[in-house]
């Protein structure tokens, strides 16, 4: 089974970015997206138990929404990305996929974490 996970660093403050709301959905064969789990970052910047471990994850292509601007708003920033999507290919082979997002309120950046 492969589980995902992600968290999130504010690079601009130097901390995690607490309460994001962050979705992750699955592309169905159609073209349409599958919602599969969503939370709210903790004070790590982290979901426990985002994808929960009852749902496996099977082989597809995966998209995760970051919506951030509300988090800027919280902060009396403004976000010149109000909402950050990243799509990537899981293999549902087993793997563990670790996504972070490192996000400053006029840029961001990720990568495939361990």
């Amino acid at each position: 089974m492969s589980t995902l996970t992600t968290h999130i660093l504010d690079t601009s403050e130097g901390r995690p970015a607490a309460g994001v709301h962050v979705a992750v959905e699955m592309q169905r064969n159609e073209g349409g997206w599958t919602p599969i789990a969503n939370g709210i970052t903790n004070q790590d910047g982290r979901i426990p138990g985002l994808v929960p471990q009852d749902h496996p994850l099977t082989s597809g292509i995966y998209r995760l929404t970051f919506h951030v601007a509300d988090y800027f708003a919280s902060q009396g920033r403004k976000s010149f990305y109000p909402i950050v999507q990243i799509i990537c290919d899981i293999d549902g082979a087993g793997g563990h996929y670790h996504v972070p997002l490192l996000l400053s309120p006029w840029g961001y950046t990720t990568y495939r974490g361990s």
